[in-house]
């Protein structure tokens, strides 16, 4: 054992005694500093001026008693002493370890020349001692802190096995939930989580949790039987050595009227998205009404387009924004003039010149509504083509956005598969034919593979 900046205090008022001892020290080549006193009133003046590691003393000194020296409340983490007697017997060092010494040794030669031995294996006992009253005392204070702040807590504060079961709940549920903390330990939390989100609960005890704090919003019973919904923030307190779950403990808070309060408004963003959607239907069928020629086009390309959408891997949200822009694809022809848009032979220049406008009339007309800006992208550019030939832009290749990239194939598709009153549909091989020879001229050549393979599946 090193005695690096160990301080050894011996009080010895006999010599010969003190001088056997600081040679067995020597012996050992330690470097164990010893200061030798002879009295008690040296010792707590040697005492004052600087703290021992430890002491070794004497029991009986010509001003008293070495029993003195020890603490009054037995602290454990006073200064550890060993007692030296030369009257050794069973009541005395009952009476020295009951007082709070760490040894007691009966003086003799071979004794005071182990004296080394003794004194490491006391300094090593005390630091055990010591660790352990240090690591009961944290705990003692942590548990205290715990409790003052669960005590005084809005939020409901619980300790919970591994199992579920309630160790402790602060005074905070007899508000949150109605039940009183005498109530609710013991029980087992999972009794009081609505069906529907035990699984999320679950997981937290479970799972293999990181060292984190998990919040979760579930529905917990009340005490009147409804249910309420809590805002649960949980951590799993881990055993360091084998990383297993000790215990969880969370903090809950009454989250029911800002859940009522986000439904409503859920709710109100709900209709109101039912009242745009019923909007553009509007301007769908006003749309069927002015140009007859057309009637069941929209409908029919709108469907179309979202099957080979979906095929494609749009998300849900983004074909919820393709559907609108291909409802609202011709929009712009309600800026046309009744003369050009129902007129029953072939269009002049001019017309023409009017006609091809319809996307930018399109453009003008929607894109100062927010709500539609996701889905102007089909009505805007649906008539540009793959070679750069089309209009209102000119746009070439993959300039063109992909989504009306794709509804200009749809477009075209059933645009010669059915009847219009100024010629007959077109037979399917032809149509199919028609595309297949204008992939890479008109069309995106890839989405022609792509809208032939969904054809081919529907036709089956």
């Amino acid at each position: 054992m090193s005695y690096d900046a160990i301080n050894i205090l011996l009080i010895e008022d006999e010599d010969p005694h003190a001088e056997l001892i600081q040679r067995a020290f020597e012996d050992q080549n330690s470097r164990v500093r010893i200061q030798r006193v002879r009295s008690l009133t040296e010792a707590r003046a040697q005492m004052l001026l600087r703290e021992p590691s430890l002491i070794i003393a004497d029991w009986r000194l010509p001003d008293g008693e070495s029993l003195e020296l020890l603490p009054n409340h037995n602290d454990p983490l006073a200064t550890p002493i060993i007692l030296m007697t030369s009257y050794g017997n069973e009541r005395i060092a009952v009476e020295a370890l009951k007082s709070g010494a760490l040894d007691y040794v009966v003086k003799s030669p071979e004794s005071m020349l182990d004296m080394p031995h003794l004194a490491e294996r006391s300094i090593e006992q005390w630091a055990a001692r010591a660790e352990r009253v240090r690591m009961q005392r944290a705990l003692l204070e942590s548990e205290a802190q715990f409790r003052l702040l669960a005590e005084n807590a809005s939020d409901m504060i619980v300790r919970l096995t591994t199992h579920g079961e309630m160790l402790y709940v602060s005074p905070a549920c007899e508000t949150i939930l109605g039940y009183t903390p005498e109530e609710m330990t013991g029980t087992i939390s999972f009794n009081l989580i609505h069906e529907a989100d035990l699984p999320l609960l679950r997981n937290l005890f479970t799972g293999k949790p990181l060292e984190a704090t998990y919040t979760i919003a579930h529905r917990a019973l009340h005490k009147d039987g409804t249910y309420i919904w809590l805002e649960t923030s949980a951590r799993a307190i881990l055993d360091r050595k084998t990383g297993s779950i000790l215990e969880v403990q969370s903090a809950s808070r009454d989250i029911t009227e800002r859940k009522k309060a986000e439904k409503a408004l859920q709710d109100a963003h709900d209709h109101l998205r039912e009242a745009y959607e019923k909007t553009i239907e509007g301007w769908v069928r006003a749309l069927d009404l002015r140009d007859r020629e057309t009637e069941g086009h929209t409908q029919r390309v709108t469907e179309l387009t979202l099957v080979v959408a979906a095929t494609l891997g749009f998300s849900d949200e983004e074909l919820s924004h393709i559907r609108r822009g291909a409802l609202l694809h011709d929009m712009g022809k309600m800026a046309i003039p009744d003369d050009i848009l129902q007129k029953p032979g072939p269009l002049n220049e001019a017309e023409w010149e009017k006609m091809r406008r319809h996307p930018i009339y399109a453009y003008e007309m929607l894109s100062p509504i927010a709500y539609l800006h996701r889905a102007l992208e089909i009505p805007y550019y649906h008539h540009e083509r793959w070679d750069g030939s089309g209009y209102p832009h000119r746009l070439q290749g993959e300039k063109i956005p992909l989504v009306a990239r794709l509804f200009a194939i749809v477009d075209v598709w059933d645009a010669l598969s059915t009847d219009r009153p100024y010629r007959k549909k077109m037979p399917r091989a032809e149509v199919v034919a028609y595309l297949r020879e204008n992939a890479g001229k008109l069309f995106d050549p890839k989405l022609i593979d792509v809208f032939m393979s969904v054809i081919e599946k529907e036709n089956r």
